[in-house]
């Protein structure tokens, strides 16, 4: 069972990726680079650490999606989708890069997905900042398809612990704020 859920999960990735990628191509969808190369390093590093820490099949949705939001980021990058780069925006991505470190210091699978997890919700701040401000350019679909698979990730865990779970819990309630403040925010510009 935790296999078909871990199925589903990757199935639900690329079925939240396909389209944004596309979106992304045609010029639709801007997403911020930085977010995208913070979510990238720290979820490659979690699948890391969620395999060490016996999450098994669970993990690799984990693992598909790091390869592919390297890729968005890359995109993001190379079709100048976002070039309205702040201060605050250096600042999370300073802060973030700056905590990937201790993962390394602490070599304990825990540690390393509790700072990760800190490091990836700091990959949101240039993205809400984004949403707030043109939130037509972003597609609450896509991170709302990011709820379900997070949760789906978490029904596949072979290991139910706070080194497996944190993550994709952490990453699930975050999608929900997003969803919640892009629906606010294009409910209010339509006002």
């Amino acid at each position: 069972m935790k296999a078909l859920f871990s199925a589903a999960a990757i199935a639900l990735t690329f079925a939240a990726f396909l389209p944004y990628i596309v979106s992304i191509r045609s010029g639709r969808t801007r997403p911020h680079v930085f977010s995208w190369l913070i979510w990238g390093v720290t979820t490659l590093l979690v699948f890391l650490a969620q395999r060490a820490g016996g999450a098994g099949v669970g993990a690799w949705p984990t693992g598909v999606s790091a390869l592919i939001t390297f890729f968005i980021a890359w995109l993001a990058h190379a079709h100048g989708a976002d070039r309205e780069i702040t201060a605050s925006d250096w600042l999370f991505l300073v802060g973030a890069s700056s905590a990937l470190p201790f993962w390394v210091l602490t070599a304990d699978p825990l540690w390393a997905v509790v700072i990760l997890t800190l490091v990836d919700l700091l990959g949101f701040g240039p993205t809400l900042r984004r949403a707030y401000s043109h939130p037509e350019q972003e597609r609450a679909g896509f991170y709302g398809l990011f709820v379900l698979r997070n949760l789906l990730v978490l029904l596949s865990l072979e290991r139910l612990t706070l080194t497996t779970a944190l993550f994709p819990a952490a990453v699930g309630l975050a999608c929900v704020g997003l969803v919640l403040l892009l629906l606010w925010r294009r409910r209010c510009l339509l006002t």
